[in-house]
């Protein structure tokens, strides 16, 4: 039997300390590496960036010079202060940016672009470039710029560590819709971190989502009437988190974002009831947070109602969010196809 459990009844705390300690890649890229990443040979740009990739974590193991060595123009390497991948959903920039954290030595951190913004919230933005102003690298994963405002934000940040010599690295998704349509990822990104845009080197990844390349269509939804017997049957001696899906979405709005690890720790499989249509924007730009702890920690789902290409209206999809709510889809898909299969996500 499963030890069943519901996440509508998890309120985590988590301190500042805890926080902190959070910024390194989820166990889904806890032992990637450059050798493990399988470039696509019909891309041959996935095998340029991780050729760049490479020289830039040698970059990040130079140590500045000081002393004599700054004052007699020692020589500094050659690469910019700053690394941008730049690519479509599911072509391994998360890969290539958990194995950039790996190859370098510390003090280091990784996390992705909402976490930061969390953390800025719970320590303020002058602790947040202390705290980091000691790290020699700062990985940001899926930099967004569709929220100005915490655009604004990171972009300040990241001057400010460029400032303090510390080296950064990004990732980005482009639309599917922008695909080869002049690199709009990158000119937007370029525009709003004006400061830094010299000091980038943006590298083109391109690609198919790896996720559904050469893998079947998502599965159909499992039946209200089957998904506890398949819970209990494929799920059994683990700990399997069991929520109605209306119930679970209103509890996300009593828990901070920044706590969405924390709410799914311990849990080996999720399973929801009666999942719908999501509507309102703030309910599913939470979800969407969610949904990407659950892929972090590579979370295998079963659940009854509505497939996960329509948990988001059509006007979502196609709205200035749009970018978030494909990457929920395609995760939460990965994970469905697992939890239904067995096959990795």
């Amino acid at each position: 039997m499963a030890q069943v459990e519901h996440l509508a009844e998890r309120t985590p705390q988590v301190s500042t300390d805890e926080l902190l300690k959070g910024f390194f890649p989820s166990p889904r890229f806890g032992e990637v590496s450059f050798d493990s990443y399988r470039p696509d040979p019909a891309q041959p740009s996935q095998a340029k960036a991780v050729s760049a990739m490479r020289d830039f974590a040698v970059a990040v193991d130079v140590p500045e010079p000081t002393g004599l060595r700054k004052l007699f123009g020692a020589r500094k390497p050659d690469s910019k202060a700053g690394f941008y991948l730049d690519g479509g959903f599911g072509v391994g920039k998360t890969h290539l940016l958990a194995s950039l954290w790996h190859a370098v030595e510390g003090p280091k951190a990784f996390g992705t672009f909402v976490e930061y913004t969390n953390l800025v919230g719970a320590l303020s933005f002058r602790k947040t470039v202390e705290a980091l102003s000691a790290y020699k690298l700062v990985c940001i994963d899926e930099f967004e710029l569709d929220d100005p405002g915490d655009t604004v934000l990171m972009s300040r940040l990241m001057r400010e560590l460029a400032d303090a010599g510390v080296k950064l690295a990004a990732t980005s998704n482009t639309l599917p819709g922008s695909l080869g349509e002049g690199r709009f990822a990158a000119v937007d990104f370029q525009r709003e971190i004006q400061v830094l845009a010299d000091q980038f080197d943006v590298v083109r990844i391109d690609g198919e989502d790896y996720r559904h390349r050469g893998l079947p269509q998502s599965p159909d939804p499992v039946s209200e009437a089957d998904l506890n017997d398949r819970v209990a049957e494929e799920f059994s001696g683990k700990v399997v988190a069991d929520d109605e899906f209306a119930t679970l979405i209103n509890h996300l709005s009593t828990v901070h974002p920044s706590r969405y690890r924390q709410l799914i720790d311990g849990v080996d499989a999720v399973a929801w009831h009666n999942v719908t249509t999501i509507t309102e924007q703030s309910v599913a730009l939470r979800f969407v947070v969610l949904a990407d702890r659950l892929y972090d920690k590579d979370v295998p789902i079963l659940a009854s109602g509505v497939p996960f290409d329509q948990l988001f209206t059509e006007e979502m999809m196609n709205g200035g969010y749009m970018k978030k709510y494909f990457r929920a889809v395609s995760r939460l898909t990965a994970l469905a196809r697992e939890g239904q299969t067995g096959e990795a996500a």
